[in-house]
């Protein structure tokens, strides 16, 4: 196909395609799915070789959040049945990350349920990170606390923080959809608050949740802008006792062609294949470390994921090699971009001043910080929701704040 040939070179040039290239990538038959995943596998091995990161989340607190995002089991007046709990103690947490270092995860997530961090919440998550590091040297952290007010950021990559994640979930235009407590522009700003920092920007999307092929494309535009360099692509989990329960939009197929829309508009980025992969993806989950070149290891926020030596087995038998905490996971030009940033202390767009762009260029819960979890008309078959397995939606019930051990 003379898309995907002209796409594979835009990629390998680090070049944007159009929005309607995007778009028409969405719009592919399953005939062509095959060569979709293999085009957009040039790109990828290109910038990341066959290896895969693996991370892993902390819930340092969970539900009880007072913002009212559709998605999230942990919503106000969200009646999910999950695990609540208030913030864990730095050793609790620094335990829990240790077993999922010990599984192969060279980056640890920390997340807690909210709308954002009060100044106290910041200093005792700076006690966790440095619990944490000290515990196990040369793991990355990323924090994720909702909405950052001024001087956060800053408070948090002096107390050891690499990155910040802080989804946009989806576009501009349907942002209200979906949530009213705050708007999308919050959700910018944070992420322009965590780049002025110098950290590491991390945020994706949530794809299934009733938007349009033209949402999706908005939204990893943006994303590319932003300049995130990881961004992770969450399929929505429909959690019963959530106004998006009865949204089963999403094919295995569906999950593959966004995941190669999201590779070529950010063909040099951290790609993350994060909540709801088990359940959407299912047995196509090998096919997509062919696009991506990240995923979380074991369970998610609020619901379990597959087992954690099933995901070592299943990166294995691929073909794949998890990437060992020595290797630098960016390309040189976009690692070298934020070590220069975080030495300047950041500075918003600091990573397109280096490089010559934004993401992709530069010539990845409370607040929906973390995962909480079709095509045209006439592609999309209109019996999706209707051959949805729910039965393999688990409501988390190990690890952090629990007796029993993580799955990693």
């Amino acid at each position: 196909m003379d898309l995907l040939n002209t796409l594979v070179d835009k990629g390998l040039r680090r070049e944007s395609p159009s929005r309607e290239e995007a778009l028409a990538v969405l719009a592919t038959s399953d005939d062509d799915l095959l060569d979709v995943v293999a085009a957009a596998g040039k790109v990828r091995r290109q910038w990341f070789g066959r290896r895969v990161k693996l991370n892993y989340l902390v819930n340092l607190k969970s539900g009880l959040c007072p913002e009212d995002c559709s998605y999230c089991s942990q919503r106000l007046g969200s009646t999910a049945g999950i695990l609540k709990y208030t913030w864990l103690k730095p050793d609790e947490a620094s335990a829990a990350a240790a077993a999922g270092v010990a599984g192969g995860a060279k980056r640890v997530c920390l997340v807690a349920s909210g709308r954002g961090p009060t100044d106290r919440d910041v200093e005792r998550v700076g006690k966790t990170i440095e619990a944490i590091k000290e515990g196990n040297e040369g793991v990355e952290v990323c924090a994720c606390l909702g909405l950052l007010s001024d001087g956060q950021a800053e408070r948090l990559r002096e107390a050891g923080a690499d990155a910040y994640n802080h989804n946009l979930n989806t576009s501009e235009a349907t942002y209200g959809e979906i949530t009213s407590t705050h708007t999308y522009a919050d959700r910018v700003d944070t992420v322009q608050k965590a780049h002025a920092a110098g950290l590491s920007a991390c945020s994706g999307l949530i794809a299934g949740m009733g938007e349009s092929d033209e949402d999706l494309v908005d939204v990893v535009f943006a994303l590319r802008e932003l300049d995130s360099d990881s961004v992770p692509v969450n399929f929505l989990i429909p959690f019963e006792g959530t106004p998006l329960a009865k949204e089963w939009n999403l094919t295995p197929q569906r999950c593959l062609r966004i995941l190669a829309m999201v590779r070529f508009v950010c063909p040099d980025v951290e790609v993350r294949i994060a909540g709801g992969r088990e359940v959407h993806l299912r047995s196509m989950q090998p096919l997509a470390l062919n696009i991506a070149n990240s995923i979380f290891l074991g369970d998610y926020l609020t619901s379990e994921g597959q087992a954690g030596q099933a995901d070592l087995d299943m990166i294995a038998d691929a073909g794949f090699e998890v990437e060992g905490a020595g290797t630098t996971t960016l390309p040189a030009h976009r690692a070298d971009a934020v070590a220069a940033a975080a030495a300047a202390g950041g500075g918003c767009g600091s990573h397109a001043e280096a490089a010559g762009g934004g993401c992709g260029s530069h010539a990845p819960a409370g607040g929906g910080c973390g995962p909480c979890g079709g095509g045209p008309a006439s592609e999309e078959p209109a019996a999706a929701s209707s051959e949805a397995r729910t039965d393999l939606v688990a409501v988390r019930r190990r690890g952090a704040g629990t007796d029993l051990a993580p799955n990693a």
